[in-house]
């Protein structure tokens, strides 16, 4: 099968599959609910055909690049195929996790991922919701990370499968059995630890950067294991635009070009004594 109808079709199964999920076992009363459907799902469209233009090869194009020209990390090394593959994966999933932290940390990153962060509720079209030029970005971003790695052209196929599908499943609005998510967060990140993410309070929107596993929060200290209004009373979203109209695509797109990008950018404060 082609690379490109393989994770389309992976990604419109899991989309279907969480959103049935969500429909039959809601976690939290979701008010605008299917109203922000539109706009969530339009800008991933936008992002997937700016994506096709700007970089028709996309990061599998740059690991087979990197593995035709011996060039990379795993390429000089040498390894087994097998365990060049499972840690690449890892190692990918690691730089995704810093990504997100340095989107969270410096202002003007943060003003391209507020888009993502400026949703009042949470399910799986939020997974989907990401100002192109944060998109393309984070292309540019893993590029160099396939090229760097020399990462095996699989394993980079196989983690752009299972990214897209744990961001739709972490930010669905599933309700899992309590004893299950005790077991799964110990692995991986579930909705109920990247719901957290989303809280209006800035403490709660600056943990739990994990997309994949849970991991790379628990070492860095950065995971935190419940809200702290539980998670039906928890304000979701950010305090200075609760009252904006945030579900309309154009709104969305103007977003990152306002002047107010609140006090969330872990690195505001600092950066203002200096001045």
């Amino acid at each position: 099968m082609d690379e490109s109808l393989l994770r389309l079709t992976a990604f419109i199964t899991v989309l279907l599959s969480m959103a049935c999920a969500e429909f039959l076992y809601p976690r939290r009363a979701l008010v605008m609910g299917y109203k922000r459907w539109p706009a969530n799902i339009g800008i991933i469209v936008l992002d997937m055909l700016l994506v096709r233009i700007l970089f028709p090869a996309g990061a599998v194009g740059a690991a087979w690049w990197a593995n035709s020209h011996s060039f990379g990390l795993f390429n000089w090394l040498g390894w087994n195929e097998s365990v060049s593959v499972i840690l690449a994966v890892i190692l990918l999933d690691l730089v995704v996790y810093g990504q997100h932290v340095l989107f969270h940390a410096v202002p003007w990153l943060w003003r391209l991922h507020i888009v993502h962060h400026a949703d009042k509720e949470i399910d799986v079209s939020t997974g989907l919701r990401f100002h192109p030029l944060e998109i393309m970005l984070s292309i540019l971003i893993k590029i160099s990370a396939v090229v760097l790695l020399g990462a095996p052209v699989l394993a980079v196929l196989m983690f752009e499968i299972i990214l897209n599908a744990m961001a739709m499943f972490n930010h669905s609005n599933v309700r899992l059995p309590l004893r299950l998510d005790a077991i799964l967060r110990w692995l991986v990140i579930t909705p109920d630890v990247h719901r957290i993410h989303h809280s209006i309070i800035k403490a709660e929107t600056n943990s739990n950067f994990g997309f994949n596993l849970s991991l790379w929060d628990r070492f860095f200290g950065t995971f935190r294991a419940q809200p702290t209004l539980g998670h039906t009373d928890m304000v979701i979203g950010l305090e200075h635009l609760q009252d904006a109209s945030t579900h309309h695509i154009g709104f969305m797109l103007r977003l990152p070009f306002s002047g107010n990008i609140g006090q969330y950018p872990m690195l505001k404060k600092s950066i203002k004594r200096r001045g």
